[in-house]
């Protein structure tokens, strides 16, 4: 069954969409209904905003990225840069612009994941908007979180000597990509055939259904250390990084026998015959916590589960370098994804 757009109509299509939403959080004290949402914070949290916005073709290919998912990935991403603020996320809106192409139940799917994101990770939908668009699917997601005042983490914060931290593992998300970029090219046109995933089930999540790091802001929070610095890996490690010691005004030093590599990344990446440590540097997409601490917290970092120590903080007349395992030095190039770059024909 197939329920077209216009029968509902904008407002029809946001009351559907939004039907049965409820405030969980003391700072939502009006969402969607009226002209704007009305939010209250108290006077001793800074509120965080971030916003994204996805586009089909740019950021996402619907030949294999499910609604369901891209409505999670889209809600979970805006989660994350209020996290790497070391803040919490409390609302979100969602906008979107569809095509002629979309029915009232591929909206209920995106919706479903937008929805389940928010459940799992305490935060309400607010607003937002829809429109026609001619190109296609467009998500617009503004999130505004908070954060206490003297705990807020910001970029420039990195020190000389301080310890690099990464959380999970790095380069999966990219290999999940090349993946499903080959499974597409392989089985062009040809609806009844299934490609097989056994033994890639994680690389295909980490690229799919990301997760925000909401438990290591808990688990610093709980050793009472606040980075100097922080991001998320949206568009690669070595990329971050270098955003880090821009704004910083350091160098730093990160040790290839360091970088969190998980296995299947590592078996995808040989059967691509690609350099396994370029993928894991430049890939992107991981949404893992870059984040710099001072070296009196050596001890606490090294106990905690799920975040590893992969280099440290220099003086900005050393620049920024990559030590391979036989002790060479490579000069740190932000090659992660840039969406404005201009494709090659």
């Amino acid at each position: 069954m197939r329920t077209e757009i216009a029968s509902l109509g904008e407002f029809g299509l946001i009351d559907h969409l939004t039907k049965g939403i409820e405030l969980k959080n003391e700072s939502s004290k009006y969402g969607i209904g009226d002209d704007a949402a009305v939010l209250e914070y108290p006077t001793n949290k800074e509120v965080l905003v971030s916003t994204d916005l996805l586009m089909e073709g740019v950021h996402f290919d619907l030949t294999y990225v499910p609604l369901k998912h891209l409505g999670y990935k889209a809600a979970v991403v805006n989660f994350s840069d209020i996290y790497a603020m070391n803040g919490t996320p409390k609302q979100i809106t969602v906008s979107l612009a569809l095509s002629k192409r979309f029915s009232v139940e591929d909206m209920d799917e995106l919706y479903a994941g937008i929805r389940l994101a928010c459940q799992q990770y305490g935060v309400d939908i607010v607003g937002g908007d829809t429109t026609s668009s001619l190109t296609g699917l467009a998500i617009s997601i503004t999130c505004i979180g908070e954060g206490d005042k003297e705990k807020i983490v910001y970029r420039y914060g990195a020190k000389d000597t301080d310890l690099i931290c990464v959380t999970g593992d790095l380069g999966a998300a990219y290999m999940g990509l090349q993946l499903l970029e080959r499974e597409k090219n392989i089985f062009k046109g040809e609806q009844e055939v299934q490609p097989d995933f056994t033994g890639k089930e994680y690389l295909l999540e980490r690229q799919l259904k990301p997760e925000a790091r909401k438990d290591i802001i808990q688990k610093l929070a709980d050793a009472n250390i606040v980075p100097t610095s922080m991001m998320d890996i949206s568009d690669g490690l070595s990329s971050e990084l270098m955003h880090i010691c821009t704004q910083s005004k350091t160098g730093c030093r990160v040790y290839e026998e360091h970088i969190p590599i998980d296995y299947q990344t590592a078996v995808m990446a040989e059967e691509f015959n690609m350099n396994l440590t370029t993928c894991a540097m430049n890939g992107g997409e991981d949404y893992e916590l870059l984040f710099t601490v001072p070296i009196a917290d050596h001890a606490k970092i090294s106990e905690m589960e799920g975040v590893k120590l992969i280099g440290h903080i220099t003086k900005p007349d050393l620049g920024c370098a990559l030590i391979t395992r036989d002790g060479q030095e490579f000069e740190l190039k932000a090659q992660g994804w840039n969406p404005l770059q201009e494709k090659e024909v």
